[in-house]
Parts: structure tokens; C-alpha cells; sequence
């Protein structure tokens, strides 16, 4: 991945986390696999780059960590997405909308 691919990653991290989150409670590990999976394997989070970025949303009332116990014993953190979470999807949505429209028209080969 080159530098400009991992700035434009780090921007998109907390949208990209929302919108995995939002279709379900997910643990860190199903997440990192739903994120390559969803993206064809383009995305490969690593824990030292998801946890942080968990840790900050849940700081930021985006998600809310509960530590739920799996029938085994295990116990394992899952992460729901908040009302305020919910509501900055939907905006950054409307926004890479707009932004990759507007990418797509310039990027486009002139005809003639």
C-alpha cells in the first residue's frame, strides 16, 4: 500500500467501521474479516490500527463496547453502533457520495 493509499484509508477507517457495525454487533476479529471480505480483500486491518480506532469511536459515543460471554465461557467484546454513530454514517455517506461523483466526472476521459 503506498503513502497516498494509507492516507486516504485513515480517513475512511471510521466510516468504513460504522458501516460494517451498523448492519450488526461485531467483535474486532469478524470485523477485520467483514472489512476484507465486503472490500474483495483490499482492506487489511491490522488489530494495532482497528483497536485504537475502536477504542476512540466508543471515547467519541460513535459505538458502545459490551463485553457479552459466549457459551463456551469466552468472553468477547462486541461493538454496537450509537444514535450519534448512526447519525455520522448517514452524513459521511451523503458525503462520499458527493466526493466520489465529483472524482468519477474529473477522472473521466474527455470525449472527442
Amino acid at each position: 500500500m503506498t503513502n497516498y493509499e494509507r492516507e486516504f484509508l485513515k480517513g475512511s477507517t471510521d466510516c468504513l467501521i460504522l458501516s460494517v457495525v451498523n448492519d450488526r454487533p461485531t467483535y474486532g476479529y469478524e470485523l477485520i474479516k467483514e472489512l476484507e471480505s465486503r472490500s474483495d480483500g483490499y482492506f487489511h486491518f491490522r488489530e494495532g490500527t482497528l483497536y485504537p480506532a475502536l477504542h476512540r469511536m466508543e471515547h467519541d459515543g460513535l459505538l458502545e463496547g459490551k463485553w457479552e460471554t459466549l457459551p463456551g465461557g469466552q468472553e468477547r467484546r462486541y461493538y454496537y453502533i450509537t444514535p450519534r454513530g448512526k447519525d455520522m454514517l448517514a452524513r459521511r455517506r451523503v458525503v462520499w457520495s458527493d466526493f466520489s461523483a465529483a472524482v468519477k466526472s474529473v477522472l473521466k476521459p474527455e470525449v472527442g
